[in-house]
């Protein structure tokens, strides 16, 4: 999944830089508040998709010595990062700027026209030509985008695209296509403020859908960082939680389940945990031969004639508990295996059984004996 995101956050850098430096030249020139603030909008969603290009790499190094689930939580706090305080700071500027230009409003004349190599030209078609440029490029990246979100979708049998949106469980990709989807939305506001400025000559509708615009940066701010938060608080899997509930219907040996819990790692690596009782006239069916080969292993290490009853005894008990462990070990291997083939992101199932404790470590014949 990472290297869908990853090819999404590259392709959103290398369109945002070229339409930050072309939206900049056209808001100096036409001296246009909406286009100003689409110039700060995409040099914000550059800056923010480098964050996330950093979140990815540092997030995708294996576990260590210092991490033991590996670094991907890092994704998720990049992410946050990049949300909270480039956004915030884009909104803050948007605005700061749209308030100015309106103080500064009857001090200020827009240019008739615009000398470029030698021809004088319109403000209005340069700005159409720009918001046009930008409209196609954000365009190309919001459908790749959305088509690395939707194979997702698709492929975890979800129908919903906007609840998988708050649910999906890779936010890097959600923030590509939330910035592009609002980018594309920002290039219609600054095209229709600026048009129904030309058309009407009240450059307040200019001003009026740049503030729309910063607006609109904020909003993006407060939701990725919802999304991210929730993957730094121990959210819970309820996929992988309900397909343990499935898994364990389905065994006869478990009599019930109980604190069932779960806590995703990173997008990739999901932690289960649960307390199960057995029914043990199911867990004990055909252990008879499984017992009798433990007890005959154990008295094999102790000669004949130090076999006292004692040695018997614990050998006998012994092998009870060490067949019992044996079957108990088999279930929850098979437990986990099927779970990670419903959830391959499960990395690790812990599960504990009710009322079966390991046996105590007496390994040698001497220990035996001794008894």
């Amino acid at each position: 999944m990472a290297q869908g995101s990853k090819k999404a956050v590259l392709y959103a850098i290398s369109v945002n830089a070229i339409i930050t430096v072309l939206k900049g030249i056209a808001a100096v020139a036409t001296h246009s508040a909406a286009m100003m603030n689409e110039a700060v909008h995409s040099l914000m969603d550059t800056l923010n998709q480098v964050f996330l290009l950093m979140g990815i790499r540092r997030g995708s190094r294996p576990a260590d010595t210092q991490y033991a689930f590996g670094h991907g939580q890092k994704k998720y706090l990049w992410n946050l990062w990049s949300a909270i305080g480039l956004f915030s700071i884009g909104c803050g500027l948007g605005l700061a700027h749209a308030w100015h230009a309106w103080q500064n409003l009857a001090h200020f004349e827009r240019p008739e026209t615009i000398t470029l190599l030698g021809l004088d030209i319109a403000p209005i078609w340069i700005s159409a030509v720009v918001l046009t440029i930008a409209f196609v490029l954000e365009g190309y990246v919001l459908l790749i985008a959305g088509k690395e979100f939707f194979s997702r979708m698709r492929a975890e049998g979800k129908r919903n695209p906007f609840r998988y949106l708050v649910d999906a469980d890779d936010p890097t990709l959600i923030a590509v296509l939330l910035e592009d989807s609002i980018a594309v939305t920002g290039v219609i506001l600054a095209a229709t403020g600026i048009g129904m400025t030309q058309s009407t000559g009240n450059p307040m509708w200019d001003i009026g859908f740049s503030v729309a615009i910063a607006v609109m940066l904020g909003l993006t701010a407060i939701f990725l960082g919802m999304i991210n938060m929730r993957y730094l608080t121990n959210i819970r899997d309820k996929d992988a939680e309900r397909a343990f509930h499935e898994i364990v219907k389905h065994h006869r040996e478990i009599e019930r389940y109980h604190d069932l819990r779960s806590v995703i790692v990173d997008d990739t690596h999901t932690v289960v945990v649960a307390e199960v009782e057995l029914r043990e006239e199911v867990l004990m069916r055909d252990m008879r031969e499984r017992i009798a080969a433990h007890e005959r292993q154990l008295l094999d290490r102790v000669p004949e004639h130090r076999r006292t009853g004692a040695v018997l005894e614990y050998a006998e008990t012994r092998a009870i508990v060490q067949a019992t462990l044996e079957a108990t070990e088999e279930l929850i291997d098979e437990l986990e295996a099927e779970l990670k083939q419903r959830c391959p992101r499960v990395f690790h199932l812990t599960i504990e059984i009710d009322g079966i404790a390991p046996p105590s470590k007496l390994d040698t014949p001497e220990q035996l004996t001794q008894l």
